[in-house]
């Protein structure tokens, strides 16, 4: 198919494949022969359920020219708030360490009412009914969470905040900033799961955070918002604060980079500039990912 033109050295950060106990629309290999298809420069793989980084580097061993990446996502079924696991995950190579998604607690507030497998496997995953968080009774940060915000500034690779809530977000932020952590993403903000305040991304953005703004968000799965109000969310916070991401892969949805070409076309019609654009999906990515 033909992809929008801006993809050309481009990067997604933010999409799901196979591997993975989810029903997912493409495996790595065909995510990838779409990424070149596009003239795209990499992407970022996450898994909710596996670390992804010996993923990624079998994938560069076979295509040396892209920037093909993983992390770990701190879930309960891949070790949870550990520092070890962060630090192996570290030491193979991750470029992102993302806070607890399916196992956070403010994940499971959001879906416990809800009569939805969009998150299950063809047999639901044992998760704890009370989800994962990184502030003890107190509202202040773990010990444990301490320690591995500290490896992942040591190591200078991205801090994702998954699905932690906004307030869990916000003490992050600057306990982060504590450790030297400089690349931090706030994840899909605008997503009904972990929703974040335009005032607050705004923060966010001012202490030098990146913000997610994914297409998922505006999709039938979600409909929190139209493309047209992204648009103007990016105007407030500034493109230079942004990445534009799909959080795609779903096998019901369309492929992620047929999903990111739609909504570069879409963001551009909506009035965002063709340079804000590529700052949102080929420097800023590049800058998170230490290129």
């Amino acid at each position: 198919m033909g992809y929008h033109p801006l993809l050309e050295g481009a990067i997604e950060l933010h999409c799901h494949s196979y591997p993975s106990i989810f029903p997912r629309k493409q495996t790595d290999w065909e995510l990838i022969e779409d990424v070149k298809e596009a003239k795209m420069a990499g992407v970022v793989l996450k898994a909710h359920e596996a670390n992804t980084v010996d993923r990624a580097t079998l994938i560069r061993l076979k295509e040396p020219t892209l920037h093909v990446y993983g992390g770990l996502v701190l879930n309960e079924f891949t070790g949870g708030l550990s520092p070890k696991t962060v630090d192996a995950a570290i030491r193979q190579g991750a470029k992102i360490i993302w806070m607890p998604t399916i196992s956070a607690n403010q994940h499971c507030c959001h879906f416990g009412k809800k009569k939805t497998r969009f998150f299950n496997s063809e047999q639901p995953l044992e998760n704890a009914e009370v989800g994962l968080t990184i502030l003890d009774d107190n509202k202040l940060i773990k010990p444990e969470v301490h320690e591995l915000l500290a490896l992942i500034g040591e190591a200078d690779i991205t801090l994702a905040t998954g699905h932690l809530s906004a307030e869990e977000v916000a003490i992050l932020l600057d306990a982060a900033r504590e450790h030297r952590i400089e690349k931090i993403l706030i994840q899909h903000a605008d997503l009904g799961i972990a929703p974040v305040p335009l005032d607050m991304q705004k923060e966010f953005a001012r202490k030098g955070a990146i913000l997610e703004k994914c297409y998922l968000a505006c999709s039938e799965d979600f409909k929190d918002l139209t493309t047209y109000q992204m648009a103007a969310s990016i105007k407030e916070i500034g493109a230079e604060s942004c990445v534009l991401v799909t959080d795609y892969g779903q096998d019901h949805n369309i492929p992620p980079i047929e999903a990111l070409s739609n909504f570069v076309h879409e963001m551009v019609e909506a009035g965002v500039g063709k340079d804000e654009v590529q700052a949102m999906i080929v420097n800023n990515p590049r800058k998170l990912l230490g290129i």
